[in-house]
């Protein structure tokens, strides 16, 4: 039997914060909201405008926040449709204080990246030139 990945949910300590950071820096969008079974908490769906019967985060609150060891770069990716959106990126993180890699070009299949960090502490890339997404493939 085939399985599909259809979403991630994720635990965060703010969860406002994040909302806001992913409406922002990934133009996602919320797309389903109800009540946690805490008093008061949410949860909330967003998804990329077109994928929301695809692929979905689901936001979840009351996480501790990310707590990485040195050299973990776990991260989500978001492809871009070219380096200048990349480096547009990285700028627009590095005015709100959320830049945490400068854009580098790597070997295939990493391409072109750069990475900004949530409010939750998670690192979030944006790309060009993996074999995923705009730019798939593309040395750039």
């Amino acid at each position: 039997m085939q399985s599909t990945l259809t979403h991630i949910a994720m635990h965060v300590r703010d969860l406002e914060a994040c909302v806001a950071f992913y409406e922002r820096f990934c133009g996602m969008k919320v797309v389903h909201e109800r009540p946690g079974k805490d008093l008061g908490a949410r949860i909330v769906w967003m998804s990329e405008p077109g994928k929301e019967d695809s692929f979905i985060f689901v936001l979840l609150p009351g996480g501790p926040g990310r707590v990485k060891q040195a050299g973990d770069f776990s991260h989500l990716g978001f492809a871009m449709e070219s380096k200048a959106a990349v480096d547009a990126k990285a700028e627009e993180g590095r005015a709100a204080g959320c830049l945490i890699l400068e854009p580098r070009q790597d070997e295939y299949p990493a391409g072109y990246y750069c990475g900004l960090e949530d409010p939750d502490g998670t690192i979030v890339e944006f790309s060009y030139g993996q074999p995923l997404g705009p730019g798939a493939g593309e040395s750039g």
